[in-house]
């Protein structure tokens, strides 16, 4: 335990391979904590199954309600399921979630000791300017030998890749033009 794992790259599944540690922890009555940056919203099954897997698993979400517009070229909404939301530019408040949820990770780890705890998008957090590189390094010294990180999310900065110990890179091969939500599956 105390590895870093770390899974980046512009095709889908960063998450969705964090949860599949998660999946494999808990069947060994592991603890699994999930820190969720940039993200509010609750209607997902990896929120919704907590109530379910209480004890060893907790989900807590640091994100203000919207999709924050990390390209240029992203559109002015985005659906999502039957949902559509609006993208923003980030602001002060990001930041604050943001810094917040790095915090909350550490009380965790150190109060809690989770087997493992998921830092989901957090690279795509310091590629926003809501955290720095330094804070999430800093943060990183910190990790306990019984405790087992993964760090989620595009962009991934540099000095975050030399510093895990596994890095994956998820890469898009083909994908439909029109991505479907399907609840269960993308959600």
């Amino acid at each position: 335990m105390g590895y870093i794992y770390l899974f980046t790259g512009e095709g889908a599944g960063k998450t969705t391979n964090a949860l599949g540690l998660a999946l494999r922890s808990l069947g060994h009555r592991h603890k699994v904590v999930i820190i969720q940056f940039m993200k509010w919203w609750k209607n997902t099954g990896e929120y919704k199954i907590q109530k379910k897997l209480k004890p060893y698993y907790k989900v807590y979400q640091f994100g203000a309600p919207g999709w924050l517009k990390i390209d240029s070229k992203k559109k002015k909404t985005e659906k999502f399921g039957k949902t559509e939301f609006k993208t923003r530019k980030a602001e002060k408040i990001d930041r604050k979630y943001a810094l917040n949820g790095l915090e909350k990770a550490g009380e965790i780890m150190l109060k809690e000791k989770p087997n493992l705890l998921v830092l989901d998008e957090i690279n795509l957090a310091v590629h926003s300017k809501l955290l720095t590189i330094k804070e999430v390094l800093d943060f990183l010294k910190k990790v306990t030998k019984k405790t087992t990180i993964v760090m989620t999310g595009r962009y991934a900065p540099k000095a975050l890749v030399k510093r895990a110990d596994f890095v994956d890179v998820i890469n898009v091969i083909k994908h439909p033009k029109h991505i479907p939500a399907q609840k269960g599956i993308q959600y």
